[in-house]
């Protein structure tokens, strides 16, 4: 598991009984604690930078290295902070997934909700699929509509968006590992 927020979907994770090997985040943040009172392994592989030095390959390597002393063979991305290098794709074929607030294609990227709210769509959504180099990109397992209500802000819509990949998430990623997706 890849996190780098708060928690939730980790949370949602570990109460669906998914078997996680190892929980890495890029930062300090509240789903390490998670991992911990869960009793999970964790590892924090920390960026040197955010800037225009920032060197993505080597992170990559890192990141790479904390899951394999884990043994691990699928992986799953949640609210992962940093974007990786293909070499990390390459090392795991088709066995990444990825959870996305948006209907896909639809608002790729890290801003997904405020996008979907500025251009004042009535449906957005969430998105569960494999994924790829190119970010947001990558085959769809699963998807649900949310509706967008009147006043919604970020917050309310990001809010009823997890609620559902709360749930979604979880089951989708006990399927795609019990070989019921592709």
């Amino acid at each position: 598991m890849l996190a780098s927020g708060t928690g939730t979907i980790l949370q949602s994770l570990i109460t669906a009984g998914l078997d996680i090997a190892i929980v890495v985040a890029d930062r300090q943040c509240p789903a390490t604690v998670v991992a911990a009172s869960a009793g999970l392994p964790s590892a924090t592989v920390t960026r040197s930078s955010f800037g225009a030095d920032f060197d993505r390959v080597a992170y990559s390597k890192l990141v790479l290295k904390a899951l394999a002393h884990h043994g691990v063979d699928l992986v799953a991305i949640a609210g992962f902070g940093t974007v990786l290098d293909a070499s990390f794709f390459d090392s795991f074929p088709g066995a990444v997934l990825n959870t996305h607030p948006s209907l896909l294609p639809s608002f790729k990227g890290w801003h997904a909700v405020e996008d979907a709210l500025a251009a004042g769509v009535k449906v957005t959504g969430c998105t569960v699929h494999v994924a790829t180099a190119e970010v947001d990109a990558g085959p769809i397992l699963a998807q649900e509509a949310v509706p967008v209500l009147p006043g919604d802000v970020v917050e309310t819509l990001h809010e009823r968006i997890k609620n559902v990949e709360r749930r979604l998430y979880p089951e989708t990623i006990a399927r795609f590992a019990r070989g019921e997706l592709p």
